[in-house]
């Protein structure tokens, strides 16, 4: 499913974007979520515990402006496809540090605006929504393979860690780590560091010789005799994600 935050703190320009983004989804027959922002600092507490394919935003807010914004959008999350919708022309330039796909001027023109999303969800993966189903203790979860930033093998359980800080621990695994983990490992964005984790390449803020640093701080070490290898598809997943944006 496609998500799309729109962030703009005046709610008629909320209003008439949310309205033209409805009429084309339904053209279109995407199936897609939209939440709405009037402030940026909304926007950045939503994005702690959840991502978005699409952010929709304005440049002159209060507190943080639309520019900062697209920056700590873009600090965290180098996939996300960020349009400008400002009043504002001459901070085109600046705006371009947060690499966004495209600068509409207000008062927006409807078919400028379609253009540029068809243009933006061409360049959405939206195949990399996978999930995978732990058993826990007491339920069934079905975690999207994008929220976990990695698992770790312990006692015969497996310990998932999620954007949102929640740890999902399964019941007692028969099988082997590598068996467990077989749908992890077959997605490009994981790599296995340790005999005992995987990572999630997308979430990596810092890359040593002995360790990653994840999102929110976590540090995952990397096994001594994997490093040629690790650092080495490490640097591939870089320069694919590079030339897919």
């Amino acid at each position: 499913m496609l998500r799309i935050a729109i962030c703009d703190d005046q709610p008629r320009e909320l209003e008439i974007i949310n309205a033209y983004i409805t009429e084309y989804i339904a053209t279109h027959t995407l199936e897609a979520e939209m939440k709405l922002f009037s402030h940026p600092d909304q926007l950045l507490t939503a994005i702690e515990a959840e991502s978005f394919h699409l952010y929709l935003l304005d440049i002159v807010m209060p507190m943080v402006s639309g520019i900062e914004l697209g920056k700590e959008i873009r600090r965290i999350d180098r996939e996300a496809q960020i349009i400008y919708a400002t009043t504002e022309p001459q901070f085109a330039l600046q705006a371009y540090v947060a690499s966004p796909i495209n600068y509409l001027i207000k008062p927006i023109n409807k078919q400028q605006l379609f253009d540029t999303l068809s243009f933006a969800i061409s360049k959405i993966d939206l195949s990399l929504e996978k999930t995978f189903t732990v058993k826990t203790a007491d339920s069934l979860r079905v975690l999207n393979l994008s929220e976990i930033l990695c698992c770790e093998y312990r006692r015969h359980t497996v310990i998932f860690n999620l954007r949102n800080y929640e740890e999902v621990i399964t019941r007692t695994i028969r099988e082997s780590f590598a068996e467990y983990s077989m749908t992890i490992r077959k997605d490009t964005r994981f790599l296995q560091c340790h005999t005992s984790y995987y990572v999630n390449m997308q979430w990596v803020e810092r890359f040593a010789k002995d360790s990653f640093t994840l999102r929110g701080g976590k540090v995952i070490p990397i096994a001594a005799k994997l490093y040629p290898a690790v650092r080495d598809q490490f640097m591939d997943y870089l320069m694919a994600r590079e030339v897919n944006r």
